[in-house]
This record gives C-alpha cells, structure tokens and sequence, in this order.
C-alpha cells in the first residue's frame, strides 16, 4: 500500500464516504449503516479504487 499523508488520506475516505452515502454500492460485504466507518473499512483493506497524483 502506498504511504498516504493524513490529509490525502481524509480526502479519501471522505470522498468515499460521500460516494457510499449517495448510493454507491460498497466495496465489502459489511453490516454497518454508517458511511464512515464503511469507508475507513475499505481503506483498511486497500479496496478503494481512488489514486493520488502528486507533482
């Protein structure tokens, strides 16, 4: 897994959390409701499909 800093690394899962919360179908098969927590689920296991391009 690439080492993210901690802003790049809230900018993902905040993103994610947004795609989860207007019906974007999750990644894992989880039982959580909470788009948070199902985000920083998908980043603890390096499912989510977003990059980071740095200069």
């Amino acid at each position: 897994m690439e080492s993210y800093t901690r802003y790049e690394k809230a900018r993902i899962i905040g993103a994610r959390a947004l795609q989860i919360s207007m019906g974007a179908p999750t990644l894992i098969n989880v039982q959580k409701s909470d788009p948070l927590e199902i985000a920083l689920q998908e980043f603890a296991e390096n499912v989510i499909p977003i990059t980071v391009k740095r200069r």
